[in-house]
């Protein structure tokens, strides 16, 4: 029977969506399949794939066609088909049915039965019947719809919909991926076809279907097939008056016409499917918002258009928007004149308070806006800092900076670094809502508080507006103030759900001693900035711009015209049309002209082009790096970037605006560019630290391998030294390539490299790649059994843990997807490794830190980028600091191979590497 979602016809919105003409109500009914598979094909998949490796284009696709077809259309009656398998009548009366289909393709599996959980979500009724195609189900719902007063739309790329069109059933048809519909009207059917709607199952009979397998008449065309059923009037009639058909078409038709006999009978729609609900009870009902954003995010998809377009058609959205202030019980105390929060924090501050700000102040901007703080019992409070007197601004200035009086904020270190800006410190944060969220589920994509609140306490918040400085006591401007309070309320809340889950997850240490003080830490340093040579880095970019029109002169030159380098569909057709070069990897938008593919047509053959772009691409980044990085320089000559948290969820460090990540670090280009974060004023040098090889230190403890921790305390080169392990000979006759080969493997194990990855890393066949590996770990046993058991003790557990306990939950370690399945492997070989690496690197961070202050020296830390620590020095202070780094480093963690850090010092970030 049908499969049909839960839903709770109470939550029904009391106004239903507007219907159809004449007051008729709107049936609106999806061939999920069909809709499905057009999406999938519309969005390329690499561009919609989770960090988990699950594909989420076509789930993407279909959501987005779905918000803005519910928007367009309001319907009040919505229901989606599905088809079970192709065991369905049809293939059992023609077995040859669909059967030259392509294998649906990998990525493709599983999105389906992912765009019923949204469904689900959205209330919304979906259908799948053993035996039937999902057009059956359709055409019985359409039946039955326009019986009983319906209007009727289908949405499908099954064009065979077009027989059940009608006065008051019309057909959206995609037309182009699934963004635009083209309605089927009677009108519109007989236009294009010249026929009837009732007669469209006649001419499809006759034109046959390759989609589906069925077999044409050879000669018979759509002009031939709609003539004659325009001259007969119907199929049964030129059946029966086939003689009369004149010259070789008809002949072929009386000599194929069992077989056009069978399409006929496939090709028409089943309208009596036995299904367990009528059109009306399909009345579309409220979401479960809090699911449907969980699902979302779950899925990583992070635009915020589809989230606020799929809300936007939420039947319940406007009963449901209403308790977002009325939920919460506050006392609240507006304070738009002096006088009255000194003595409300007197009275509450020394509970725990959850704090809210409209926006956050801009570095160097004024005040802000406004500030809400909220009390479990109700208390709140309302204020606007810049209106403060001075004994009310000391009184807030002291509150906050008091450790012993707790408060729940969400991104913490945004308030920490523009409070910090005007000279107010912040202590006492017991909870940032966004790293606790974070420590629970790393595996996120967003951290945003409207989400975390209505997945952990089912409570929607309506966001607070960007404050004009003024509060008068009207309706709107006391509601606004009360949203922000309610926010605030909001974030203590949150805080104690998330409270509760971190002993769950064997995660409060992490909170409370690492990264809290890092967001104390991390806000410090973006206060801090660096400097930056503006005019070495415009000197960069000139360098650059003309290395990338010197490339784009030599491509052209190596063609012989003109083209656009950066149209990935003129490169196509240069590459495989015009210069005839080997195929690369096909597309739903031709052959791909990826990096990748680049470099294999550079090998495979000797034309140049693929080198010139290569190059051309190359400049081109740097060029864009470097612009970013001079756009990046405040009015104090120095770069502020962004440090993130809770984006990598190994728990490393990532920075934005500008992403400092993106400068390469081996390259003479990332060398130069580096030279330009120089010293500031009043400051001697900078000092870069870092460990050595700190991923295969922690992956020799881990795997306890006594060869490889041998390796390490040999004193010699590590590379070298396992090198000769493998190759069984000695260090002294270990070459440059051998050399190169085990680093690559060292790391690439490190990092969940598999021996196809290796050979494609290495340029060498994937066989020669296993052999390679297969070696090494008869040399080190003990780390092709850690190997093994992270992944199975994962498997078993659900996630991976690195030494301080940080979990990365892996539950595509148990999917029935190959790609998820080992993406998945890769990321539990590499979570343990690289996450003790970045708990080990926060902890030397904080080390570092502490002892700086202790001595009370005046040096202070600026950056750390890919584990690199860089810190501007001051006049006299060399050797102290470079003495409480190496302390503080080596001492972050005990390993089986011990930790040894490099120090450098130089004018620039360059002069200063080691």
């Amino acid at each position: 029977m049908a499969q049909t979602a839960a839903k709770k016809k109470s939550a029904t919105a009391e106004q239903s969506p507007a219907k159809g003409g004449g007051g008729r109500p709107r049936l609106m009914l999806m061939d999920g399949h069909s809709l499905a598979y057009r999406a999938f094909f519309a969005l390329p998949a690499e561009n919609f794939t989770t960090s988990t490796g699950q594909p989420t284009n076509a789930i993407y696709g279909f959501a987005s066609m779905l918000a803005n077809t519910l928007r367009d259309e309001q319907p009040t009656h919505f229901a989606v088909a599905f088809d079970v398998s192709r065991k369905t009548w049809r293939a059992e009366e023609f077995t040859e049915y669909k059967a030259n289909r392509a294998k649906t393709p990998d990525e493709f599996r599983g999105q389906v039965e992912l765009i019923g959980e949204l469904l689900d979500t959205m209330h919304a009724d979906r259908f799948a019947v053993e035996g039937f195609e999902a057009d059956d189900i359709i055409a019985t719902l359409a039946t039955q719809a326009e019986a009983a007063g319906f209007d009727v739309l289908i949405v499908t790329g099954d064009r065979d919909s077009f027989q059940l069109v009608s006065e008051h059933t019309t057909v959206l048809y995609p037309t182009k991926g699934v963004s635009e519909l083209t309605r089927y009207t009677p009108e519109k059917v007989e236009e294009r076809y010249g026929l009837t709607p009732a007669q469209y199952p006649d001419f499809a009979a006759l034109r046959g279907d390759p989609s589906d397998n069925l077999p044409g008449i050879p000669g018979v065309g759509e002009k031939t097939a709609a003539k004659w059923i325009t001259q007969f009037g119907s199929f049964a009639e030129l059946v029966e008056r086939a003689e009369e058909v004149k010259g070789k078409a008809g002949q072929n038709f009386r000599d194929h016409l069992e077989a056009v006999k069978l399409n006929r009978r496939l090709t028409e729609m089943v309208r009596d499917v036995p299904l367990d609900k009528a059109p009306e009870d399909l009345e579309r009902a409220a979401y479960d918002r809090k699911q449907l954003a969980v699902l979302l995010d779950t899925l990583e998809i992070r635009n915020p258009s589809l989230r606020e377009r799929l809300l936007a058609v939420d039947p319940g959205a406007e009963q449901e928007q209403e308790p977002v202030t009325e939920d919460v019980a506050l006392d609240a105390t507006l304070v738009p004149a002096n006088g009255k929060l000194a003595p409300w924090l007197e009275e509450h501050g020394n509970a725990v308070l959850g704090v809210a700000t409209v926006d956050t102040w801009k570095l160097g901007a004024g005040e802000v806006a406004e500030v809400a703080l909220a009390a479990a019992g109700g208390a709140a409070a309302w204020f606007e800092p810049s209106s403060l007197d001075e004994d009310d601004e000391r009184a807030f200035a002291d509150w906050l900076g008091d450790p012993e009086r707790p408060k729940v904020m969400h991104d913490a270190k945004g308030l920490m670094r523009v409070f910090g800006e005007h000279g107010m410190t912040v202590a006492g944060v017991a909870m940032d809502t966004a790293l606790g969220a974070y420590l629970v589920k790393p595996g996120r994509r967003t951290f945003a508080l409207d989400a975390l609140s209505l997945e952990y306490l089912g409570r929607e918040l309506v966001p607070a507006q960007e404050s004009d400085g003024q509060l008068a006591f009207g309706a709107d401007d006391e509601t606004q103030a009360r949203t922000l309070m309610v926010e605030a309320r909001t974030i203590l809340d949150l805080g104690t759900a998330l409270g509760a889950r971190l002993p769950e997850v064997g995660a409060e240490g992490l909170l409370t001693d690492i990264e809290l003080p890092t967001s104390a830490l991390l806000a410090r340093m973006e206060r801090a900035g660096i400097a930056a040579d503006r005019e070495h880095l415009e000197e960069m970019e000139r360098q650059f711009a003309g290395a990338v029109e010197q490339a784009v002169r030599e491509a052209h030159a190596a063609v012989g015209h003109e083209f656009n380098l950066g149209s990935p569909k003129q490169l196509q057709e240069v590459l495989f049309g015009g210069l005839n070069l080997p195929k690369t990897r096909k597309t739903k938008t031709g052959y791909t002209t990826d990096a990748d593919s680049l470099a294999w047509l550079a090998g495979q053959t000797e034309h140049e082009l693929p080198v010139l772009m290569l190059r051309h691409r190359e400049q081109a980044k740097l060029r864009s790096t470097v612009e970013g990085l001079i756009k990046s320089i405040a009015p104090d000559g120095r770069i502020h970037t962004t440090f993130n948290q809770t984006v990598a969820a190994t728990g490393r460090l990532s920075s934005t605006d500008p992403n400092l990540q993106n400068i390469p670090v081996r390259t003479d280009e990332g060398r130069a560019i580096r030279r330009g974060f120089v010293v500031g004023e009043g400051y001697e040098a900078l000092m870069t630290a870092d460990y050595s090889q700190i991923e295969l230190r922690v992956m020799a403890h881990l795997s306890e391998d006594e060869g490889l921790i041998a390796a390490f305390t040999s004193g010699e080169d590590l590379h070298r030294t396992v090198a000769g392990y493998v190759f069984n000979v000695e260090p002294t006759a270990v070459d440059a390539e051998m050399r190169r080969k085990i680093k690559a493997m060292s790391y690439g194990l490190a990092y969940g490299l598999s021996a196809f990855g290796l050979s494609q890393q290495l340029g060498i066949e994937a066989g020669e790649a296993r052999a390679l590996m297969d070696t090494y770990f008869e040399r080190f046993g003990g780390v092709r059994d850690y190997l093994h058991r992270v992944v199975e003790e994962a498997r078993a557990t659900g996630y991976t843990a690195t030494m301080l306990g940080r979990r990365r939950y892996l539950p595509d370690l148990n999917s029935d997807n190959r790609q998820r399945r080992e993406a998945a492997e890769r990321m539990a070989l590499n979570a343990p490794i690289q996450g003790t690496a970045a708990d080990i690197v926060k902890i030397a961070m904080l080390g570092v830190d502490r002892a700086l202050r202790e001595a009370e020296l005046t040096s202070r830390m600026l950056l750390q980028v890919h584990d690199e620590i860089v810190l501007e020095l001051a006049p006299g202070e060399r050797e102290p600091v470079e003495e409480i780094l190496r302390r503080e480093m080596a001492a972050a963690a005990q390993l089986r191979a011990p930790l040894t850090v490099s120090v450098g010092v130089g004018r620039d970030w360059e002069a200063a590497a080691h």
